[in-house]
């Protein structure tokens, strides 16, 4: 499990979706900022790409065709 420092540094009371702050990973150097709740949920949630199983066949189809 990933541990997050989470630092709110402004929000608005008429909209709670928009917060001003800062997200550092435990352990890492990294900081990232955000404005929104969105951005903050996207920072502490990232969505893993991965490749369907489609392209990478293609991928070792184009390698083992240059050997």
């Amino acid at each position: 499990m990933d541990s997050y420092l989470v630092r709110i540094y402004r929000k608005t009371e008429d909209n709670p979706r928009m917060l001003i702050g800062v997200v550092e990973e435990v352990g890492k150097a990294e900081k990232k900022a955000f404005n929104t709740l969105n951005e903050l949920w996207d920072i502490l949630n990232p969505v893993k790409k991965e490749r369907s199983p489609k392209k990478k066949n293609k991928l070792k189809k184009v390698s083992e065709s240059r050997n």
